[in-house]
């Protein structure tokens, strides 16, 4: 189901509010006790002061950096939360996803992560997890008609893909023709394409070719099918690609058909390769908008803790982004994550799904 985005801004800032608020009342909060000179303690909720609570992480990753980012983020947060993880991931498999759902429902955990999938055939194990009492968080899955009970969680894909949409335009100017990689049917990407068949028609550009596949070698399979593209339609000035293994894909072939200088190319998300690539010379990457994945995935996981114990208050959360330009990063020198986070603190989600118990971890 498509959601409206005010409706999703407002389910945030009622999460963001309830936060606030509580920081003001910590004493009332369940889990959060006072000594006898009446300062707050950060005491663990149940049941995550008798030991570690088991949970599942059952993923559908691809390649690429940004899959192996956001599960350092689960990992990390996991560790500090007191959740002890057990991971499973399909790798671009959907039927392999079910079959790991179907085992982590059975394992006896007291919360289920859900990363990616296809809702057709995710939608019943995670209304089967949670009418088994199970916390289910999901990411990047739509799952709200068929499984009220779970809570979803997202990037502000809306967000993202205008973000770096305004400034393709804003570089190569309207009615240009231009090139699209994507792949629908997956959830962030889907909203992704609602943005990006507004701009095609407010800008008026000629989309010359559409291509896009989901793989676990998404960069090295999409390069083929972009070279094939650019060698049929000469001429084009720009591309957007919906996810950076996407537009890794597209620079290569961007590269391989010596139009560096002449095609620009705009993605989603970002990783140390992706600075890399993106800051090397000639480079046809220009923008991303992106949030950053290690945050994305502890913010997840901290909405599960809250989730288990009943304090979320919410039931979608979504994660604000922010544009990255390729001219930001040379002028600032940043060569890497870690040079990232320290230019743009707001990228570490501090303030999303946390608790006086519950702190972000720092990376």
């Amino acid at each position: 189901m498509k959601r409206n985005p005010i409706t999703r801004w407002l389910g945030v800032c009622t999460l963001l509010g309830l936060l606030a608020c509580s920081k003001d009342h910590d004493g009332d909060r369940p889990g959060v006790a006072r000594t006898a000179a009446g300062t707050v303690s950060d005491a663990k909720p149940a049941p995550f002061d008798a030991g570690p609570v088991k949970i599942a992480l059952v993923q559908n990753s691809g390649a690429g950096d940004y899959f192996e980012q956001w599960t350092v983020g689960v990992r990390r947060q996991a560790d500090a939360a007191g959740f002890e993880v057990q991971i499973y991931d399909a790798r671009a498999d959907p039927g392999r996803q079910a079959g790991d759902m179907k085992t982590a429902i059975e394992s006896g955990v007291k919360g289920i992560i859900v990363d990616h999938g296809l809702a057709g055939t995710m939608c019943p194990l995670v209304r089967q997890a949670t009418d088994a009492g199970i916390a289910v968080v999901v990411y990047d899955i739509e799952i709200t008609e068929c499984a009220p009970k779970a809570v979803e969680t997202e990037q502000d894909d809306a967000q993202l893909a205008t973000l770096v949409l305004t400034q393709m335009a804003k570089d190569v100017g309207d009615g240009v023709p231009v090139g699209y990689v994507n792949v629908l049917g997956i959830a962030p990407f889907d909203r992704r394409d609602v943005v990006w068949k507004k701009f095609v028609g407010e800008h008026k550009c000629a989309q010359k070719f559409f291509v896009g596949k989901f793989t676990h070698d998404v960069a090295t399979d999409n390069a083929r099918l972009v070279d094939a593209a650019l060698k049929a339609n000469p001429g084009v000035k720009a591309i957007f690609a919906a996810y950076d293994e996407l537009a890794k894909g597209a620079i290569s072939a961007i590269e391989q058909n010596g139009l560096s200088p002449k095609l620009a190319t705009y993605g989603i998300d970002i990783s140390n390769a992706d600075i890399e690539l993106m800051t090397k010379k000639d480079s046809p990457w220009k923008a991303t908008g992106t949030a950053d994945p290690r945050a994305v995935g502890a913010a997840v996981t901290r909405t599960l803790a809250l989730q288990v114990v009943g304090q979320l208050g919410s039931k979608e959360v979504v994660f604000p982004g922010t544009l990255v330009t390729r001219s930001f990063l040379l002028e600032n020198q940043i060569k890497n994550m870690d040079d990232l986070r320290a230019r743009m603190p707001a990228l570490t989600l501090a303030d999303v799904s946390s608790a006086s118990w519950l702190r972000p971890v720092t990376f």
